[in-house]
């Protein structure tokens, strides 16, 4: 395989930004059905229009040769991905890969932590929004809260030692739970993020009204919790604030009521190998044909991947009040 001999040590945006890291999706399954994320009855993509995980092992490869640092593999649900494993071992211990990581809703953790803690995973987010068997299971409308609990423990078990839940608060669903999670986070000794509902593909509900802004439960936990603004940083969007006196931490990410565009470093590849330059736009570079067309020369996706940096917009639109949403595509699709 060659590759371009002017590949650049670090991803520059039109902006100024640096880009280290990016988010993999390598499957469009999942095993749950979450309300904000996917519709109840789901058409997935047929095999032959996702990426190979070799594909996907070439991406990685290439990006962190190319100065990405963080490599976070997402779904869908990765490790419902047949032989999800081999990539994780493939990758994980990459020269130049500070960080790879995986978002998954717990469910198959109970087999995986330990080869996962062997491949070289660093970090585990796992999605939480209720701690509540019946009201779990209306969220996820098929999910297991045992089996995902389980799955916390096995990987607390397996070493893992940054875990960090994912709730995201829907008014009049969940929004009661805020206490709980945190109280529950602290048990555990792990971190906890509150993650703005984003307006991503139609769903069977209002987001305008169902959105819980990061503002109201900041002011909320403030009445219960003694924190403190934390200067932790892991990459990402999220803004930390310690819980005195306990090893948790509380990130609010928070599209709406604070737009963190202005340190993006991060760009999205989804499993049909659509480059995605902001999460909340639809500029993107198509990577697949290029792939599949250049299967010994990197060049030309080098090519592709620069004129990516050069249309990465300056910052997302998501606007609740809309009557339909900006992004037609489900978060699934795109790697959560």
């Amino acid at each position: 395989m060659t590759f371009a001999n002017n590949m650049p040590a670090q991803l520059i945006d039109q902006f100024g930004r640096r880009v280290d890291y990016i988010r993999l999706s390598i499957t469009d399954r999942c095993d749950f059905r979450c309300q904000y994320c996917m519709a109840e009855e789901m058409t997935f993509l047929p095999r032959h229009e996702v990426l190979s995980l070799e594909e996907c092992a070439r991406l990685v490869k290439l990006f962190v040769r190319m100065g990405v640092s963080k490599v976070r593999i997402t779904g869908g649900e990765p490790l419902v991905r047949k032989n999800a494993m081999w990539l994780f071992e493939e990758i994980g211990h990459l020269p130049g890969l500070q960080e790879c990581l995986l978002t998954t809703n717990g469910s198959q953790l109970d087999r995986f932590s330990l080869p996962l803690k062997a491949a070289g995973v660093n970090r585990i987010n796992i999605s939480l929004d209720s701690l509540d068997e019946a009201r779990f299971r209306k969220i996820t409308r098929v999910g297991d809260l045992a089996k995902v609990l389980s799955g916390l423990e096995h990987a607390i078990q397996a070493g893992f030692s940054n875990i960090k839940l994912n709730s995201v608060l829907m008014r009049g669903i969940n929004d009661d739970e805020a206490f709980d999670l945190v109280n529950f986070a602290i048990s555990k000794h792990i971190d906890i993020s509150f993650i703005e509902e984003m307006p991503l593909g139609v769903v069977n509900h209002d987001r305008e009204n169902s959105c819980v802004s990061n503002n109201e439960t900041l002011t909320l936990l403030k009445s219960k919790f003694s924190l403190t603004p934390s200067t932790h940083k892991t990459g990402g969007p999220a803004r930390y604030w310690q819980v005195n006196g306990q090893k948790t931490r509380i990130g609010f990410i928070s599209p709406h009521s604070h737009n963190f565009c202005e340190s993006c470093n991060r760009v999205r590849i989804t499993c049909k190998g659509e480059l995605f330059l902001c999460l909340g736009q639809e500029h993107n570079i198509d990577l697949m044909p290029i792939l599949r067309a250049h299967p010994h020369d990197d060049g030309p996706l080098v090519e592709a991947i620069l004129h990516g940096m050069r249309i990465k917009p300056k910052g997302h639109d998501f606007d609740l009040q809309r009557a339909a949403p900006a992004v037609i595509r489900f978060m699934s699709h795109t790697g959560g």
